[in-house]
């Protein structure tokens, strides 16, 4: 796994997690499949530029903010 993977997942959970959502509901927000979800938060997926996008989006946050 790509240590960029691993970043950009724990930011996606630590930024769901504040909003005290589960997978499920950012999933819904986001319009993306739950499973895909948990792929992406520990890391095991490289997430494409558009789910990238939906996902801040649903977390009312910045992409660069997931990237950092």
């Amino acid at each position: 796994m790509a240590e960029i993977n691993k970043r950009v997942g724990h930011k996606i959970r630590e930024y769901r997690e504040r909003k005290g959502w589960t997978q499920e509901q950012l999933a819904f927000e986001a319009s993306i499949h739950r499973a895909y979800i948990g792929q992406i938060e520990r890391g095991e997926k490289n997430i494409g530029l558009q789910n990238l996008e939906r996902i801040a989006k649903a977390l009312n946050v910045k992409i660069q903010q997931l990237v950092k």
